[in-house]
């Protein structure tokens, strides 16, 4: 890179052995072991700062071209969580009763989901993210790269960041969301990708039992001949 005219700064990390590394792998595997998608919210206020703080989180993802293409809305206004859930139950009650097949209806049946979403309103916050398939600037219209690929690690990093402090949160994906695009006023480039209650769990909380895969039914692994292996 020598006679770049972009300026490069020195990354440095606290060095951590192997097996310390493998214990903090542990400890946080454990941790996000117990991360849920949490339907039962308690209605507690948070404060904003939190929120800020969530989004800053997210905003610490890699992102094509370093564009950032993504817009977090942060809603508590209760007039709008109203909005809101009547919009995002419209069209879950038309997926449930015609758009959903028998198939999937029943790959559902487990987790108890209907078209009902009161969390929408009780939880006291909303964040819902928006992809910018393209940047607006001075007028002129400037090319995001990897923008599905950009706004899915950011929302990765926004899911661990509400565990980490001890909030729950859903994935929710009212299918359309272009209620959202309207409802909150936002501009042509920007285009509903998620949204996520977020909040604490009500004292009668409940969650599916259900089991995660093992790492053999997710990963292979391709070691070369050298590797150690137990």
């Amino acid at each position: 890179m020598s006679g770049s005219e972009y300026k490069f700064i020195s990354y440095s990390q606290a060095y951590t052995n192997p097996k310390e590394a493998v214990q903090k792998s542990k400890e946080y595997l454990q941790f996000m072991d117990e991360r849920r998608s949490v339907r039962d919210f308690r209605n507690e206020d948070i404060p904003r700062e939190l929120i800020e703080n969530l989004i800053k989180t997210a905003s610490t993802a890699p992102s094509g071209a370093h564009k950032q293409p993504w817009t977090f809305v942060a809603v508590s206004d209760p007039v709008l969580k109203r909005k809101i859930r009547e919009a995002a139950e419209k069209e879950e009650k038309e997926f449930y009763e015609s758009r959903a097949t028998k198939e999937w209806l029943e790959d559902l049946a487990p987790i108890g989901t209907d078209w009902e979403k009161p969390f929408l309103e009780v939880a006291p916050w909303l964040i819902v993210v928006f992809k910018k398939s393209y940047n607006m600037e001075e007028g002129k219209r400037t090319k995001n790269y990897y923008v599905q690929e950009s706004v899915g690690l950011a929302c990765g990093f926004l899911i661990s960041a509400i565990h980490n402090a001890g909030l729950i949160t859903l994935t929710h994906t009212p299918s359309p969301m272009n209620f959202l695009t309207n409802i909150l006023e936002r501009p042509d480039n920007e285009k509903p990708f998620l949204l996520l209650p977020i909040g604490y769990p009500s004292k009668d909380a409940k969650v599916p039992d259900l089991s995660r895969k093992g790492l053999e039914e997710v990963s292979v692994f391709l070691e070369g001949g050298n590797s150690k292996k137990e």
